[in-house]
Order: structure tokens, then sequence, then C-alpha cells
């Protein structure tokens, strides 16, 4: 029997080295076909497939704005970066962006519904219906039936549902609630249909709530003394303890010149 005899140090070297070297070539040309397909003109995005419901936006022009800012093919496509692409596009609030097989980007929008003006009238903000506030074109900022509302930033969402317990509260005078401002200091401050402002003061929201409830629930009564409807109200402070000061239009109790009535 004869015994084979190990092969020399710098034959092992050779045939290893050889091997890695064979090995690198096969992951480069593996890479390099990969690299090669993927951006094949084979796998080029071919539609893109807009849905949701649209008011503000039309699909066609919603696509054809977007698409110059799509790098990449069906493989290669960031999602997050296309998805940020269309939620740029005004009054989108988000958008959903997926691959749909063979070459098919899908998304679905999702509009901002406005139920508010933010910030001074000069401005073009406005509030959607979760208290965010989003930029909107000049054209569609114009919408006058719609409230205004003010207030420190980040305090949009605050602002919205104050607003919605005061129209509830206010509406049931026929005076319903065309601007809302909430002061750096906390202060409410309400403007009524027919010009009226009512200062309601600050705290929580549910002692701002309750003053505003007392006001609405006894206004009819104090203007019926003076011969007047609530629509008469000129302005209000509900911020005295234990009562509120209001001035009705046609009515003077202090002086000539001064309509000021203090239940």
């Amino acid at each position: 029997m004869t015994d084979t005899l190990p092969a020399p140090l710098d034959v092992r070297l050779m045939n290893q080295t050889a091997s890695v070297l064979f090995m690198a070539c096969v992951v480069l040309v593996l890479a390099a076909s990969v690299w090669w397909a993927l951006r094949h003109p084979a796998f080029a995005i071919g539609r893109i497939v807009v849905e949701g419901d649209l008011v503000h936006n039309n699909a066609v022009t919603l696509r054809a704005n977007v698409a110059p800012q799509l790098v990449g093919n069906f493989f290669t496509i960031d999602l997050r970066t296309a998805r940020e692409a269309f939620e740029q596009a005004p009054w989108v609030r988000s958008a959903q962006v997926r691959r749909q097989y063979p070459r098919t980007l899908h998304v679905v929008l999702q509009e901002h519904n406005a139920v508010a003006h933010w910030g001074p009238d000069t401005g073009l903000a406005m509030v959607n219906s979760y208290g965010e506030v989003f930029e909107a074109s000049a054209d569609d900022a114009e919408d006058d039936d719609l409230p205004r509302l003010q207030g420190p930033q980040g305090q949009s969402a605050q602002v919205l549902q104050m607003y919605g317990l005061l129209q509830s509260a206010f509406g049931t005078l026929g005076m319903p609630v065309k601007a809302l401002e909430l002061s750096g200091r906390g202060g409410w401050r309400a403007t009524l249909g027919g010009g009226a402002v009512v200062e309601l003061g600050g705290g929580a929201v549910s002692d701002v709530e309750r003053r505003a409830k007392g006001f609405v629930g006894t206004l009819t009564q104090v203007a019926a003394q003076y011969g007047r409807k609530p629509d008469a109200l000129e302005s209000a402070d509900l911020r005295h303890a234990g009562g509120y000061a209001v001035r009705l239009r046609g009515v003077t109790t202090v002086a000539p010149g001064a309509a000021a009535v203090r239940r």
C-alpha cells in the first residue's frame, strides 16, 4: 500500500487562490447579470394607477406631475420616496404606494377634508377634519362658508375641538360661530354670525363650555327684558365671576352713548 504524499504548501495555496478567484468571478458575473436584468427596459414601470376619492385633484394631471419625480424601475423604485412625492401634491393628506405585478405602481390617495380656515385672513392655511393644518391653493382657500380658526402653532386640533363644542351651544340661538381664536395666554374669543364678539375666558375645556352654555341659556331672557332678541347681541364678556356683561344694539343702561347690560 502506497501512502499518498501531501501536496506541497505552495501548490495548496495556488489551489485555494484559484478557488477563491473562481468564486469571486462567479459572484461578479451573477451580480452583473442581476444589475443588468433589474435595469432592463422590460422592467420599467409601464403604468401608474391612481385611486381614491379625489375632489381637488385630477388623477391624470397628478400622475403626469409626479411621474417625472419617480426614479427606478419596478424593482428598484423606492416606495417611500414615491409616497412622499404624491403627498407633496396640493390637498393630498396621505398616499399608499405598492407594486402590482408585472409593471404597475398602484397608488391610493386620501385628500384633506377642509372644515375651517386657519390663521389670518391673508393666509392660505386650512384645517382638516383631523385638526391638521395644510396649505391650500388661493382659489380653494376662498370658501367663505367655512369658519376661521386661529391659535398658537400646534394647537389646531384643540381649537377645532372647542369650535365643535361652541358651535353646538351657540347654534341653538341661530348664531353660528364664524371665527374662534385661542390667544397665546389661553383665552378664547368667538365671533358669531352677525358680528357679535364673545370673550369666553380661559381655563379647562369643560369650564369654557360651561360658561358658554350658561350664557346661551339666559341670553334670550336677558335680551327680552329690554325688548330685544338674541340677535341684537353686539358683544359679551363671560370672564366675570358669577355672571357676564353684554352689549345689545339699541340698549343704553349706563350713560348716553353706552349700551352695556350686566347680569
